[in-house]
């Protein structure tokens, strides 16, 4: 998840720096990102069903080398179609990871209470990578050069790959098919329709918050590349600070309501950042929109992991291929807003896409006992699990 985690801010932790160098317009960013997540989007649409069927060992070790490949990719490029290859290395490595990692701490939960917080700690190292790489590149990129950064970055994750590769794994949970043709039964389950279309519009908020953040500050506040990966940073910290405190939180608040109030403080910060009149305005509604935003992703896979604990790895690739596709989405439409109507309006989007989600969560179950996959049919009588 500490790979996943540099995956997710290397775009834009690294866009203003590769400015210097290549040249490149906003929406390109908006093409590095469609590029990436229709690969993420591609790989999430069958590795949960692998996952159920081969276990959770292969996208783990394998993952982390793809990571470390886009790396040197990048450090490498001399122009900006030589990130192509690299982003789609990036987001197969990026969709492993992230269905690996968080369908293995799913499993090892039952309460959705308990996976929530413990998806959640798993989110912490998450922020950890995401924070990694904008800290580096303010504190060293003066020093060591964004080609030395990336190079020793690419180092870590082939640990992690080998680290990964070394520990022993569950056994599969469907160890004699491959589950493909369970996918149909679980999209007529209402439950994943409504939790599909929640992570659709948080991933892409996800996404663009940590593309948009380091080119919104330097180009609207004239603020430095160093700074503005300092600000970034800071959304980084905010979110993984504030998964600590979920993950104790969870344990005695409903699942549904955190979701809910996440969502709707989130939506606020991203509106105080679209209309900020100074940087210090911009930052401190950039952290506050990282703390809110934190908890909804994890917490809303708890409750999808509790209502399917058979088959966990296919209805999360289910789910995060509906993420991935908002990923995919809404990076590429702000990259046009921000072309046509200015940066603000990159966050005017992420404000209402977080009011959506608000909405959404009304939807989804709280402290239930959770269906069995077998009960399906049932499930579509039902708005919750």
């Amino acid at each position: 998840m500490f790979v996943f985690g540099i995956v997710m801010a290397l775009l834009g932790a690294v866009m203003p720096a590769l400015s210097e160098r290549l040249e490149f317009e906003v929406a390109d960013i908006g093409t590095l990102f469609l590029a990436m997540n229709l690969t993420m989007l591609a790989c999430s649409s069958f590795i949960g069903a692998a996952m159920d069927r081969f276990g959770m060992k292969p996208p783990l070790a394998v993952g982390p080398v793809f990571v470390a490949s886009a790396l040197m990719l990048i450090a490498g490029a001399d122009r900006t179609d030589d990130l192509i290859p690299a982003v789609i290395l990036l987001g197969a490595g990026g969709a492993a990871l992230n269905a690996a990692t968080n369908t293995l701490v799913a499993d090892l939960h039952d309460d959705p209470g308990q996976k929530g917080a413990a998806l959640n700690i798993l989110g912490v190292f998450f922020g950890i990578g995401a924070l990694f790489l904008p800290l580096c590149a303010g504190a060293l990129l003066g020093t060591l050069g964004i080609h030395r950064l990336l190079i020793a970055s690419g180092a870590l994750c082939v640990l992690a790959g080998l680290f990964a590769a070394s520990l022993r794994y569950p056994a599969p949970k469907q160890k004699n098919r491959l589950p493909i043709s369970d996918i149909p039964r679980f999209l007529r389950s209402r439950f994943v329709l409504v939790m599909g279309c929640l992570l659709f519009f948080q991933s892409g908020v996800e996404f663009t918050m940590g593309g948009y953040i380091s080119t919104y500050l330097t180009r609207r506040f004239g603020i430095s590349v160093a700074v503005a990966s300092w600000l970034l940073g800071g959304y980084w910290a905010a979110l993984m600070i504030a998964r600590v405190v979920l993950s104790r939180v969870l344990v005695r608040a409903n699942p549904r309501y955190v979701v809910t109030v996440c969502a709707a403080a989130a939506s606020v910060a991203a509106a105080i950042t679209a209309i900020a009149p100074t940087p210090t305005y911009a930052a401190a509604g950039i952290c506050l929109a990282g703390f809110a935003l934190s908890g909804i992703f994890p917490t809303a896979l708890g409750i999808a992991g509790a209502a399917f604990r058979d088959h966990s790895g296919t209805v999360f690739g289910i789910l995060f291929t509906a993420a991935l596709t908002g990923g995919t989405i809404l990076p590429w439409v702000a990259g046009r807003l921000a072309g046509f109507a200015g940066l603000p309006w990159v966050f005017g989007l992420v404000a209402a896409a977080l009011a959506v989600i608000s909405a959404l969560a009304s939807r989804l179950g709280g402290r239930r006992p959770p269906i069995s996959p077998v009960r399906l049919t049932l499930d579509r009588h039902l708005d919750v699990p």
